[in-house]
């Protein structure tokens, strides 16, 4: 078997496993609702002064390319990252590494086979693209290319970067676990941010700034001199159209993309420097030898003492006090989650909450808390998929009244985990009898527990929470955006009955969730 025949069959087999998940499908629906918000125009592009392009092929492709390579390069990377990990996990790597593969081939098939999901949702999103033209359509002419080109060269070269970028965080161990998803969301932040620098971005939102830039110049030069450029889900909508013709493809800026493919492919190469190759020995991990029991020698004329048979009796279970039982269980449950953090992170939470309580100004104090609730994020995580993880599901939940206690000690540990990292904001809001503030802070530190718990059960899989919370606390608290912002950070900000109806909702859902897998009726 010669060496394409076998990457198209490592790739081929690591799609079609893909494509079955309910992940993919949540992921590519999520896409397709965003195709309809732009088809219903609750998603626009602003330039210049209040303007955008009229609706023809050209500004309808670049309008939902922005919105496929921003939105599924991000989305989409959560989706690809565990190739590597599912391999260790199925045993399928032990067999591929007793091959004489390469290490780098098999880096490149994995960025490829993630590309090939990716470029599946963009594809479905090329799809949309034409028949948002036949829907929206302001210009009678209809050019495919001019539809289709900005996804070719914009939107897919984006896929294959996160593709990439995936494969080389599931090679370092640092990046591979919630460290990596928590990182890749702000190295994603810093990419969009290029074009702001003027650099060519991944994206390509610097491209479109230039090309929409000196469209409209030619029709109101002054526009052009205070030039703005965004994005705006449910904004303002813009009030005066121009015809805008695409971006010229010219020599130049194929190469600048050609560029960012060669950074994906460099990307694909360095991970197979760090790539283990599922070889136990280099771990990062290794067991000490002083650790590993000695072996016991065994030959024929060992002999070892014969123990009768006895009946064997079971001992009933003592009834301790419920109450003792349950600070015991959130005490146990506090520990585990606890479990293997390092000095640093401990260092790291007084030192947010020593802020919380010498900052002078309330909009400091808040910037604290916004810091405090995210630190733990990775403690959070763990929540509801920790037996999956650690496969002691079986052991866990064959003990008595495991449902019942178990899972209340296992959300109360959580949201003490929210009160100790935010006391310095709580008791400073109850000192200054600030209770709609303190009703808010309260509401929080109960929401992030309960959403956590209910992901975790859910999915089975830490991945999610981390991914969804650090977008919302992004947009919500750090940025103070109503409606999300579910640490109230400030008192317009969010209701806290809101969210304490929703921290019941999800706390509810995991309850549920977790009986039905227990096969209660």
């Amino acid at each position: 078997m010669n060496s394409a025949h076998m990457l198209y069959h490592l790739v081929r087999a690591d799609f079609l496993e893909r494509v079955r998940r309910y992940s993919f499908l949540v992921t590519l629906a999520a896409a397709l609702y965003l195709a309809y918000a732009v088809a219903t125009e609750k998603v626009w592009m602003v330039v210049g002064n209040g303007y955008r392009g009229e609706y023809n092929s050209a500004w309808i492709g670049a309008l939902m390319t922005v919105c496929c390579s921003t939105f599924l390069s991000l989305a989409g990377f959560y989706i690809v990252k565990n190739s590597v990990q599912r391999d260790t996990d199925t045993r399928v790597g032990q067999i591929l590494a007793a091959t004489p593969m390469r290490t780098d081939f098999y880096t490149i098939a994995k960025t490829l086979s993630n590309f090939a999901v990716l470029a599946c949702m963009v594809g479905v999103v090329m799809l949309a693209a034409v028949a948002m033209q036949l829907m929206r359509s302001e210009a009678h002419a209809f050019s495919l290319w001019k539809l289709w080109a900005p996804f070719v060269f914009l939107a897919l070269p984006t896929m294959l970067l996160a593709a990439s970028v995936a494969v080389l965080f599931e090679t370092l161990p640092f990046l591979r676990g919630g460290v990596g998803n928590v990182v890749y969301f702000f190295s994603w932040c810093a990419l969009l941010s290029l074009a702001v620098t003027g650099v060519d971005d991944p994206s390509g939102l610097q491209l479109l700034y230039r090309s929409t830039r000196s469209a409209l110049h030619t029709l109101d030069p002054s526009g052009s001199q205070n030039f703005q450029f965004s994005l705006t889900v449910g904004g303002n909508r813009a009030i005066r159209t121009f015809l805008w013709q695409g971006i010229d493809w010219s020599g130049k800026v194929l190469l600048m993309r050609l560029l960012w493919i060669a950074v994906a492919t460099g990307i694909a190469l360095l991970a197979a420097v760090f790539f283990h190759r599922f070889d136990p020995a280099r771990s990062w991990r290794k067991v000490s030898r002083s650790h590993v029991p000695p072996a016991i020698a065994v030959t024929e004329n060992s002999t070892y003492p014969v123990t009768p048979v006895t009946a064997v009796h079971l001992t009933p279970l003592a009834h301790a006090s419920g109450s003792s039982r349950s600070l015991q269980l959130i005490a146990s449950e506090l520990r585990l989650m606890l479990k293997g953090l390092r000095w640093w992170w401990y260092a790291g939470a007084i030192g947010l909450l020593i802020g919380q309580f010498v900052s002078p100004e309330a909009s400091v104090r808040g910037g604290f808390l916004v810091a405090a609730w995210i630190w733990p994020i990775l403690v959070w995580s763990q929540m509801g998929c920790r037996e999956t993880r650690h496969v002691t599901g079986a052991l866990l939940f064959s003990s008595a009244h495991s449902l019942s206690r178990q899972l209340p000690s296992l959300w109360s540990a959580g949201v003490l985990v929210a009160l100790l990292t935010g006391a310095g904001v709580g008791i400073r809001l109850a000192l200054a009898a600030d209770w709609h503030s303190l009703a808010g802070w309260l509401a929080g530190a109960l929401f992030i527990p309960s959403f956590a718990l209910a992901l975790g059960i859910w999915t089975g899989s830490s991945k999610t929470f981390e991914a969804i919370f650090t977008v919302w606390w992004y947009i919500g608290p750090a940025h103070q955006m109503p409606g999300l912002d579910f640490m109230a950070t400030t008192p317009a900000s969010s209701s806290p009955v809101h969210y304490a109806a929703g921290a019941a909702v999800l706390l509810a859902a995991a309850y549920w969730r977790r009986r039905q897998s227990l096969g209660y009726a």
